[in-house]
């Protein structure tokens, strides 16, 4: 199996999307001022976890071994995955400045909520990923169901409850 990238509240703390996720959430709690990121432009394919597993299983039910790639077959940017988190809490992301330079502001405060590091660039950045899972679909009647939207809701819905329970 070919899994492009497949997100879900258990993700490690240092993948961006989670990253993303705890850091809005300790934002909105006032417990930390900003994140820092790479390239927010990059553009994923992003998935649900928890989809793909029981695509993993789909495959191994299967008589004659084969290869499937699990994947949405659309693409979002960093740049998303922020602007959805922050709209959990209602709020909006102003940009300023291009590249290393850019800064996110929060709308409702006019603080600086995201900057921009090239410390955070990848040495052999892929700018566009995004799978094709007609093969999955037709051969194993598997298809990604959660939309980009809601698995940022459920991962920024998560770290926030979680973290309410340590203040």
């Amino acid at each position: 199996g070919i899994l492009f990238n497949h997100e879900s509240e258990r993700r490690g703390e240092s993948f961006v999307t989670r990253k993303i996720s705890k850091g809005v959430s300790r934002i909105m709690l006032g417990l930390q001022e900003k994140i820092i990121l790479g390239n927010i432009d990059a553009q994923r394919d992003w998935g649900y976890a928890p989809e793909f597993c029981e695509g993993m299983w789909k495959m191994l039910q299967n008589d004659i071994p084969d290869d499937y790639v699990l994947a949405t077959n659309e693409t979002h940017t960093v740049r998303e995955f922020i602007e959805h988190a922050f709209k959990y809490f209602n709020e909006e992301i102003i940009w300023e400045e291009k590249a290393e330079n850019e800064i996110g502001i929060l709308k409702s405060t006019g603080k600086t909520v995201i900057k921009i590091s090239k410390k955070y660039y990848r040495p052999t950045e892929v700018d566009l990923l995004i799978g094709n899972p007609e093969k999955a679909r037709k051969k194993l009647g598997w298809q990604a169901k959660t939309s980009f939207k809601e698995i940022v809701k459920i991962m920024v819905d998560h770290d926030y409850r979680e973290i309410l329970k340590t203040i």
